[in-house]
């Protein structure tokens, strides 16, 4: 029975992570579209019917293409940390709060913290064992900024937390039965949507691969293959930071097509912040971070905290 058990999980799991690759292989085709449309222009719509198959197109070139690498990189943590960062993207994935417990995750708010700190880990390795300058600059600025910004988001999932009395992400449908979290945390939902563009190093923070002055950063000596999956992790990043978003501010019903609706919707946003808005500077950045939205994050943590207590006392 308990092999049953596990080997239903497992299925489960990996029919999870296939639907994750191939949404991941779609989001890049709408980022493509409405970057295209905000830019005057197409976007992609030679390959098949409008363009639909053109990111398996994309994939097969990267996959296929020659295997290069720096010879006097440090080989095997070179090679492996693209695939590790994917590997912490997907597994991310686990703690999403199913009905069914796919994965039973109590501390599923936990796990997804742990997985977001593991990943400061494969940028810094990517950064520097190419044993480039460039990359190992991409590789600092990035560790510093996501460092940075997982601050906040720790507060703002604390604060919740609080709220809810509990690490299970399933708690967050319970609780938004009658009234989604946004109504009463909007300013909260803004922290965490700019905070989360900074942790996906999405624009306009996305000074680990300044393209005009990094030469795509702690990645500039990745090809092909190895930059297909930091490609693919960053994606998956982006899609699960939606899930989540939608899962703490927007209601959290899961078996709903509404809710897959919401999380294009908040992709949709992420991209259209990056077709519209300019790269800030690097120390605006670490100022927004420390000064603005840590003690932000802090006041609202104490805010529920107090509420929580004015609740028990009640």
């Amino acid at each position: 029975m308990y092999i049953m058990e596990l080997l239903f999980s497992f299925i489960g799991g990996l029919l999870l992570l296939i639907c994750v690759m191939i949404g991941v292989a779609f989001l890049t085709l709408l980022e493509r579209k409405v970057l295209g449309y905000i830019q005057i222009r197409k976007g992609p719509n030679k390959v098949g019917l409008l363009g639909i198959p053109q990111p398996f197109s994309d994939a097969i070139k990267l996959f296929t293409k020659e295997q290069t690498y720096p010879v006097v990189s440090n080989y095997v943590s070179y090679y492996f940390s693209p695939v590790f960062s994917l590997f912490l993207s997907l597994m991310a994935w686990m703690c999403m709060p199913y009905f069914v417990k796919l994965y039973s995750f109590n501390l599923g708010v936990l796990f997804f913290l742990c997985c977001m700190s593991l990943g400061v880990y494969t940028v810094m390795i990517a950064g520097w064992s190419s044993n480039s300058n460039y990359a190992l600059l991409g590789g600092l600025r990035a560790v510093a900024q996501t460092i940075s910004y997982e601050v906040s988001l720790a507060l703002i999932l604390l604060s919740f937390i609080f709220l809810i009395g509990n690490y299970n992400l399933f708690s967050f449908y319970i609780f938004q039965n009658y009234m989604w979290f946004f109504v009463i945390t909007f300013p909260l939902m803004l922290v965490w949507f700019a905070s989360c563009l900074a942790e996906t190093n999405r624009t306009p923070f996305d000074f680990a691969e300044g393209e005009s002055e990094l030469v795509s950063g702690f990645n500039v000596e990745y090809s092909s293959g190895g930059f297909a999956l930091i490609f693919l992790a960053e994606y998956a990043s982006i899609l699960f930071m939606g899930m989540l978003f939608s899962v703490i501010f927007l209601g959290c019903d899961i078996y709903s097509l509404f809710f897959y609706i919401k999380i294009m919707m908040i992709g949709f946003m992420f991209i259209w912040v990056r077709g519209t808005l300019p790269r800030f500077r690097y120390d605006k950045l670490m100022y927004l971070a420390w000064k603005s939205f840590l003690p932000f994050s802090l006041n609202y943590l104490l805010f529920f905290l107090g509420l929580k207590l004015m609740l028990i006392l009640l």
